[in-house]
């Protein structure tokens, strides 16, 4: 599987934009873009990019959350490139599949679940690669608590499931992506929802989870 960040050297307020292929780039795989963000200069680097004798340039799209800086060219790179949509809402009325959560859908040429995180917004999901460990969080990690702050109860449920993964690399909707020590990552984010004084997180217990 490869990864690239389209977005990374943009100019303009953007989320990443990460472009997953396969390393053989063979039919089977799929072109996938997690997030399309808001800069129009990532249409010309998916057009150069390599897709694979014989295959679209890209496949699908899979908006973590429909914040602007995240979904804003789902339109336009729906029209020029024609690929399937994912999003776990229709709030953009170009999705053809809506998503539920623990969905597994094929990204590259890896296997990703598809876990409902109702927390940063209620449309908010991570992707979770079991075999290279990789996780895709747009908004959601880290958690940013603090007295007051409240939480969907699923929300918790979710960073708890998250916790149980052996996640070996984080890429955020912002920033650079971690490669060690992401389930401390995980695990800071769970803590500072402990420490809101009126999240309900001591109610809860891990091995609820799952």
């Amino acid at each position: 599987m490869k990864i690239i960040n389209l977005t990374e050297e943009s100019d303009i307020y953007t989320s990443n934009v990460y472009l997953v292929t396969g390393d053989w780039k063979t039919l089977d795989d799929k072109n996938t873009l997690v997030d399309v963000g808001r800069d129009p200069k990532i249409i010309e680097k998916i057009t150069r990019s390599s897709a694979g004798v014989g295959k679209r340039k890209l496949d699908q799209v899979i908006l973590t959350h429909d914040h602007y800086d995240h979904a804003s060219l789902t339109h336009e790179i729906k029209k020029l490139f024609s690929p399937t949509i994912y999003a776990f809402s229709n709030s953009k009325g170009c999705v053809d599949i809506i998503l539920r959560g623990k969905e597994i859908i094929r990204v590259g040429d890896r296997f990703f679940e598809v876990i409902h995180t109702p927390g940063h917004t209620g449309d908010s999901i991570c992707l979770f690669c079991e075999e290279d460990g990789v996780l895709f969080v747009g908004d959601t990690i880290p958690v940013h608590g603090g007295p007051g702050c409240r939480y969907d109860e699923r929300f918790i449920h979710a960073l708890f499931y998250i916790a149980t993964k052996d996640v070996r690399a984080i890429y955020y909707g912002h920033g650079r992506p971690t490669f060690g020590r992401c389930n401390a990552i995980i695990e800071n984010s769970i803590k500072s929802l402990r420490e809101s004084r009126k999240t309900p997180i001591n109610l809860l217990k891990k091995e609820d989870t799952g």
